[in-house]
């Protein structure tokens, strides 16, 4: 069941915002009080239903949506910087985002979605995906690009939030640009989708070969950055707040490595396809009865852990034939 918004305390408000046809059913978008108008973390989806409930459990608080000083957005994906643009739009906000981030929007928009698509294909194909996979476009509508941001913000950079210190923590990982946020007047760190109590944010490869990156050991590597951190409540994107930073980090670090020993375990001298060993993989629904976009971010999320193997010195690429094959070193 959906909570309701609450007053936290402190000038500071939670206002839960669904997500359609979404098992994480909603995001928990923040308003910080400031003497020149508030601030949101995050927006939530971009649909009228989500629409509605930001705008209605706002003005539970007393708050006008055109009020709305500036929206700091975690990072671009649509459950969380959906909304962002038309707040703006309905207030003249600015939005702000990490560079990383920024990039990939800018990179989306100027794409277009027969460039995406195009995108998509090619990385399947190298993946080892079958033609069958590729015959039809992903389950779901296409989602539109998020509205690009007016400012950037770095890891260390405080939020320009009047009377308040929000200080920026960049934990990359689920996106290259995800940031946390920690309330220095009030103890309390804001995880977006990177600290979840109960459930672990998807870390992808996207596409699936991309040189030079590691999100799963960047990931890892933010997880160690924000266990070190002595902060009392804990304030993510999803689910509900809790306490015990360090421990939950933890407990994330643990079951990626599971998960590295379970992909580590599907390899052996004899080449395999980055699809078939996603197939081979344990998930939480059958291989067989998964959607073609779970399957996708299924291969993405393997993919993640292959290159971490590699850059452990684990696993490596088989030659640069398409499709893509991988062994034991």
């Amino acid at each position: 069941m959906q909570p309701e918004p609450e007053d936290l305390g402190g000038g500071l408000w939670s206002v839960p915002v669904p997500i359609p046809d979404n098992p994480l059913a909603y995001t928990l978008v923040y308003a910080l009080e400031s003497p020149r108008g508030p601030v949101l973390i995050d927006a939530g989806w971009q649909h009228e239903d989500a629409w509605s409930a930001l705008r209605g459990g706002l003005a539970a608080f007393g708050i006008d949506v055109a009020d709305v000083r500036g929206v700091v957005v975690t990072h671009y994906h649509p459950d969380h910087a959906g909304l962002a643009g038309r707040v703006r739009e309905a207030s003249g906000a600015w939005i702000a985002m990490h560079p990383a981030d920024a990039g990939i929007v800018k990179l989306f928009r100027s794409a277009g979605q027969g460039g995406r698509r195009e995108f998509e294909l090619t990385a399947l194909r190298r993946a080892g995906a079958a033609e069958s996979e590729l015959a039809d476009r992903a389950d779901g509508p296409r989602v539109s690009p998020p509205a690009l941001p007016d400012r950037e913000i770095s890891d260390g950079d405080l939020v320009d939030l009047p009377g308040r210190r929000l200080r920026v923590i960049w934990t990359p990982g689920h996106s290259p640009g995800h940031i946390c946020l920690h309330l220095e007047d009030g103890d309390r760190i804001f995880t977006g989708d990177h600290v979840l109590p109960r459930i672990t944010p998807h870390i992808g490869l996207y596409p699936y070969d991309f040189p030079d990156v590691d999100p799963l050991s960047d990931f890892l590597g933010s997880l160690d950055k924000v266990s070190a951190m002595s902060v009392d409540e804990v304030l993510p994107a999803h689910q509900y707040r809790f306490n015990g930073l360090a421990g939950r980090a933890r407990e994330i670090i643990g079951h990626h490595e599971e998960r590295l020993a379970e992909v580590a375990a599907l390899l052996s001298a004899r080449p395999i396809t980055l699809w078939d060993l996603t197939a081979g993989l344990t998930w939480r629904h059958p291989w067989a009865d998964m959607t073609r976009q779970s399957r996708r971010m299924a291969a993405a999320e393997a993919a993640a852990h292959l290159r971490t193997l590699e850059t452990r010195g684990i696993a490596r690429r088989d030659g640069a034939d398409d499709p893509l094959r991988y062994v034991l070193r």
